[in-house]
């Protein structure tokens, strides 16, 4: 190959990346008031600071890494990404953080130290949901898994009630339940089953498969089942991590689904529906390809009902409204 041609190719591939760049970035800008750089005047340090506070937490405790990725989605899925995962109940209100679907989450205190900080820093600029987002974010890659920015901008509602939480979906679903559920909130169902991969990370507690071991669960492995009945045996709030490498996120949990072993029933329906097996054997066979589909599924959820303006505030204490 002549040097010219050589140098010529090497420009044509330089100004596609600049094309394919600039593209991402028009995509996001605007985007429900949303920006990369939404921060960078007013609060130029808030990634560090997210980003030092997760891993120095994730490095006293590895499990939750689990808790903020999960925070993250119960967040969005509810009233959208405004941070109401986070308000106290009061005497008036029972919030969502007491749900049956969200007595088991953890990491409060992670996001309680990063708004602590940041308020120091820069006082009511950098809202809570938008500290969950780059919390979540810094705790995927900090387990392994696939880097990725987002757009930040979002703003802090002000209703958190235990009611809302129906619209989370159920660890009792089929494949049809959580592609219609996920359908609704508009993702596809490669989508959901990307997103379904974050179980890589982290463990279910027994309340939350025992129904299964009743023998009438026609996609629950013999053996797996008696491996599900020993940790069932210490009570229902017994935990059962969902693949061998609960604390790295990777592809693993496919291949647990392929052969058998999904803890919760809505993570065996994956595998065990048409429509969604073919997907759960390509994350199984390609890791490269799970996390290139969960960057995209997970920066879009990032987006959901995303409050601006008038619609929302930025909570000097996460965990009440202002």
């Amino acid at each position: 190959m002549s040097l010219l041609m050589s140098m010529s190719m090497s420009m044509s591939m330089n100004l596609v990346s600049i094309i394919v760049l600039v593209g991402v970035s028009v995509t996001f800008r605007g985007v429900n008031g949303l920006s990369m750089g939404y921060y960078l005047m007013s609060c130029p340090f808030v990634d560090p600071i997210v980003k030092n506070t997760v891993n120095r937490a994730l490095q006293n405790d590895p499990t939750l890494a689990a808790s903020l990725i999960r925070m993250h989605f119960h967040d969005c899925f509810v009233e959208g990404c405004d941070g109401s995962v986070l308000i106290d109940s009061t005497r008036d209100n029972t919030a969502e953080k007491d749900s049956p679907a969200n007595e088991s989450l953890r990491g409060y205190e992670v996001i309680d130290d990063i708004k602590e900080q940041l308020e120091n820093q820069c006082p009511g600029v950098v809202s809570c949901a938008d500290i969950v987002a780059m919390a979540a974010r810094d705790a995927v890659f900090w387990a392994g898994g696939p880097f990725y920015d987002i757009p930040k901008g979002r703003k802090d509602g002000t209703r958190s009630r235990i009611e809302d939480t129906a619209n989370l979906p159920s660890p009792f679903f089929n494949a049809s339940q959580l592609v219609n559920t996920f359908a609704r909130r508009g993702f596809t169902a490669q989508q959901m089953v990307a997103l379904s991969g974050a179980h890589t990370l982290g463990v279910a507690r027994c309340v939350s498969f025992k129904d299964r071991l009743d023998g009438t669960d026609p996609l629950l492995s013999p053996n797996f089942g008696r491996t599900l009945s020993r940790t069932c045996s210490n009570g229902d709030n017994a935990i059962q991590t969902f693949d061998a490498t609960a604390d790295s996120f990777d592809n693993v949990y496919y291949n647990a689904l392929s052969r058998g072993a999904g803890v919760l029933f809505s993570d065996q329906t994956l595998f065990a529906s048409p429509r969604t097996r073919g997907i759960v054997n390509a994350y199984a066979m390609n890791q490269a390809l799970f996390f290139l589909d969960f960057q995209q599924a997970i920066i879009k959820m990032g987006m959901l009902d995303v409050k601006e303006g008038r619609w929302g505030q930025v909570r000097r204490n996460c965990r009440r409204v202002n």
